[in-house]
């Protein structure tokens, strides 16, 4: 599998973040298109975990995780409500495991995208440029659930 480089990670926050809100939203629109059902998925975390900070945040993910994709060349095909449901327990299982025993090396084999799997940790877990920063709760949260999307996003590549 090829991974995300760190130089397209950093292409693709200079794109996302360069954007108005008209733009954003043309890049969201053509990114939801490709990718209805995986955005639904991930749209339901909000409610599923009681916290609304989350959408806003999962919308900007959601556009920045595939636009790192399509810097790297990487084309996902549409995710479909089996992948997600074939999915679930195994990356439950995983973060279990991640979490009783603290190892990085769990997350780095599962989602074998090392650059982009780093990048997450370092966003939900330092402050802003601003010097704004998620709870910890948010941030367990919001990692969780766009360390999901990779993985996914990852298993459909062709």
């Amino acid at each position: 599998m090829k991974h995300i480089s760190q130089e397209s990670i950093d292409k693709a926050i200079g794109v996302i973040d360069n954007l108005d809100d008209n733009q954003l939203e043309k890049v969201f629109e053509k990114y939801a298109l490709s990718q209805q059902t995986l955005l639904a998925y991930l749209m339901t975390a909000p409610s599923e975990y009681q916290n609304e900070k989350l959408e806003g945040l999962l919308v900007y993910y959601f556009c920045l995780i595939n636009e790192c994709f399509h810097q790297e060349g990487l084309h996902a095909k549409e995710i479909s409500e089996n992948q997600i449901e074939a999915h679930q327990e195994p990356y439950f299982d995983m973060l279990d495991s991640y979490f009783e025993n603290e190892d990085e090396e769990v997350i780095e084999s599962f989602v074998d995208q090392p650059n982009l799997s780093k990048f997450l940790a370092i966003e939900v877990s330092t402050e802003d440029d601003d010097g704004s920063s998620l709870d910890d709760e948010t941030a367990s949260q919001l990692f969780i659930v766009t360390l999901s999307m990779v993985v996914l996003l990852n298993n459909a590549v062709s």
